[in-house]
């Protein structure tokens, strides 16, 4: 008896190959089985669906082809996260397969089915070894709760809707999860934790603190990691234990959350404001919004499957953040989300004053006020930590020429290189391409070429300079670090630069965003943002959201030890530089008010009919060529005319990108707004088989790709 089993590939929307492809088999293969399918000339890896008896209407056995191989020992991926792909896919308008196939390790794909019996059999080896302790000593490394996370960990454990932790920094949001988790991974001997965080740099510290938790309490195993900083067999391996039940816990950036997780009870999203939880390549899609989709899903799935003698399980989800996306917050106000709310740091430690420096009043072209120079060196005589935030990496965003006008631009993009003086080269931040600084200028000859802007290199080169003559309490010199992209980019190089910093031999912290949220640096007393005004006016409708946001989280920072802070009769202070002092944001921010500025952002937003308020998607085209991107938009925004729902959207017209070449690709993008997301998903869906249609036009000649970007975060 033969069957007909339907499987996903990897294969892109815009390629036009069908989402399900008909393949044949001997065996029943039940949904869900990873197998090995020809497709062209290659093998590829494959999910099956489903499996019929029958071969659908006009299809003959001549023209199918049978699976070469089914990847045996591996259980099925369940329903629920079949659910969870076709949804994804679905909403964000990816096929099927591109979705399914990227969740799964890359190395999964290349494995026969003799290799992934040898990776499984050293997987169950592995973990027979492991120790595991008594899992009936519960709490015995667990900390005393304060009156807030305590009522807030009642809350969660009662609740019905997605969780929105409102925590100030410092106030214990972590505690709260870790005792969300034991509580979940307790409620059932195969119940399964998902923990995500925004950034790879945030978790060493995140899964130094539940390993010391965990394992004692459910063995070595019991806790993996899932992110892009891993290499392939680390990936397979994390994968693996997740989908068979071995690992308890799983912590990971936004692709851990398509992962397989059979047992899964709690979703914790860390930092959920965070603009990296939504995808910006492949499936675009929001790691946080999917969490909370499938929360959804495996909750009604345990209340199916449910007795009358027992309640129904739940699947929680807690959205964690001392400044959360307005979508969220509005999702709160309007009682979909349950808001619990922590205003008080652990140990009764005061939030970080602010002081706005005007430099308008500061020495001509001072990168540092000397108010904040001589704030950060009385600091450091007394033993603290200081902590600088400049959103920019490399020594200057541009070298350039004043005689002629010539500028450090990339060849293949439209942008600057940036100026790297510690290995003297000049780096495209888009496309890669490096060259090494030229003795002169390329088009005059002038030898006097020379950086224009600053970024974190030069910042670490002055404050070592300005900071020369300060001493540490032991007499020491001053010193400075920097951690950014490029600082922490070998292997093991941010773990030691973390070490450096919590043991206190950096006395002053200079860095990016990734320096601004999640760590828990206890010395830290002042904090200071410069160059404010590049996020503040950029030209995106939700910079002012963003910088709020950053300067918060690094202002959260400084003062997190209460009793340090008090010890040294001082306060923590946020400074912020600005040409601007007098906009209403920093008011907002003096208090502390997060609420009174989430209104007024709201508030704009409503009027504009912005998200929240409206919903909008992006049609983005690459091409070789400005004009072909530009005239395949323009046609397919024509050619919807005529569609269902056109009528419930507005179509702009086709523009350029910020950057609109990358690696001599020219890229530009359409929007598209509706009032309602339903309205915005009836028009996508039927507009995906015109955009098919339309690549094949004349004037779009030279199209190299498009895809749709549903709920984009930038424009």
């Amino acid at each position: 008896m033969a069957f007909w089993p339907s499987v996903v590939v990897a294969t892109p929307a815009h390629s036009g190959v069908g989402a399900l492809l008909t393949y044949r088999s001997e065996l029943s293969l039940a949904p869900g089985t990873l197998v090995r399918v020809p497709l062209g000339a290659r093998e590829v890896l494959g999910v099956v669906w489903e499996c019929p008896t029958e071969p659908p209407e006009g299809l003959s056995e001549a023209q199918t082809r049978a699976v070469a191989s089914v990847l045996e020992g591996l259980p099925p991926l369940n329903a629920r996260w079949r659910q969870l792909v076709r949804f994804a896919a679905q909403y964000y308008q990816r096929s099927l397969g591109e979705v399914a196939l990227a969740a799964l390790p890359p190395q999964l794909r290349d494995l026969s089915t003799v290799q992934l019996a040898r990776r499984l059999k050293k997987q169950q080896g592995a973990r027979a070894g492991a120790a595991s302790a008594p899992a009936d000593a519960p709490g015995q490394h667990a900390p005393a709760l304060s009156e807030e996370q305590r009522e807030a960990l009642q809350a969660l454990e009662a609740a019905t809707a997605p969780v929105l932790l409102f925590g100030a920094t410092g106030s214990g949001k972590t505690e709260v999860y870790l005792q969300a988790t034991e509580h979940a991974l307790q409620s059932q001997p195969d119940a399964q934790a998902l923990v995500m965080v925004p950034e790879i740099n945030l978790t060493p510290q995140l899964e130094a603190r539940f390993r010391e938790r965990f394992e004692p309490l459910f063995g070595a195993g019991a806790l993996v990691c899932l992110h892009s900083g891993m290499t392939p067999a680390q990936r397979l391996a994390g994968w693996l234990a997740a989908h068979t039940g071995q690992a308890r816990i799983v912590l990971g950036t936004r692709m851990a959350v398509l992962a397989s997780l059979p047992g899964l009870r709690l979703i914790v999203v860390d930092e959920e404001h965070d603009p990296s939880y939504k995808s910006q390549e492949g499936a675009r899609y929001s790691a946080r919004d999917l969490a909370v989709y499938r929360a959804k899903v495996e909750s009604e799935a345990l209340a199916a499957e449910a007795t009358a003698a027992a309640p129904a399980p739940r699947c929680r989800v807690v959205l964690g953040s001392a400044t959360p996306s307005l979508e969220t917050w509005h999702a709160a106000d309007q009682g979909r989300y349950l808001r619990l709310s922590m205003p008080a740091r652990i140990g009764g430690g005061a939030l970080p004053r602010l002081r706005v420096v005007d430099m308008n009043h500061q020495p001509k072209g001072a990168l540092l006020a000397p108010p904040l120079v001589a704030a950060m060196a009385e600091r450091i005589a007394r033993g603290e930590q200081c902590m600088v935030l400049l959103n920019r990496r490399g020594y200057a965003p541009v070298l350039a020429c004043h005689d002629c006008g010539w500028k450090s631009a990339c060849p293949h993009c439209s942008a600057y290189r940036v100026f790297h003086k510690l290995d003297r080269t000049l780096r495209c931040h888009h496309c890669g391409f490096t060259e090494r600084v030229p003795r002169a200028c390329p088009e005059c000859g002038n030898l006097d070429i020379a950086p224009v802007g600053r970024g974190t290199e030069q910042l670490e080169e002055q404050l070592a300079g300005l900071l020369a003559d300060v001493q540490r309490p032991d007499g020491g010199p001053a010193r400075v670090a920097r951690m950014d992209a490029d600082s922490t980019r070998l292997k093991g190089s941010l773990e030691v630069q973390l070490a450096t910093m919590h043991s206190g031999e950096v006395d002053v912290l200079v860095g990016t965003q990734m320096i601004a949220k999640g760590h828990d640096f206890r010395r830290i007393t002042l904090v200071a943002g410069i160059n404010a005004d590049s996020g503040l006016f950029a030209s995106d409708y939700r910079a002012p959201e963003r910088l709020f946001a950053l300067l918060m989280q690094a202002g959260g920072r400084a003062g997190r030890d209460a009793a340090f802070v008090t010890r040294q009769g001082s306060e923590s202070e946020l400074w912020v530089q600005t040409w601007t002092p007098q906009h209403p944001l920093f008011d907002a921010l003096r208090r502390h008010d997060f609420p009174a500025f989430a209104a007024q952002q709201l508030a704009e937003r409503e009027s504009a009919g912005m998200p929240p308020f409206g919903h909008q998607a992006l049609l983005r085209a690459d091409a070789r060529t400005q004009q072909a991107a530009q005239a395949y938009l323009n046609a397919a925004a024509q050619a919807a005319d005529g569609l269902p729902h056109r009528d419930d959207v507005t179509l702009y017209p086709a523009v350029p990108l910020t950057i609109q070449r990358v690696a001599n690709v020219e890229r530009a993008q359409l929007l598209v707004e509706a009032a309602s997301r339903a309205a915005l998903q009836r028009f996508l869906n039927a507009w995906q088989p015109v955009l098919l249609a339309c690549r094949s036009l004349p004037e779009a000649r030279g199209l190299v790709r498009f895809a749709v970007d549903v709920d984009p975060l930038a424009i």
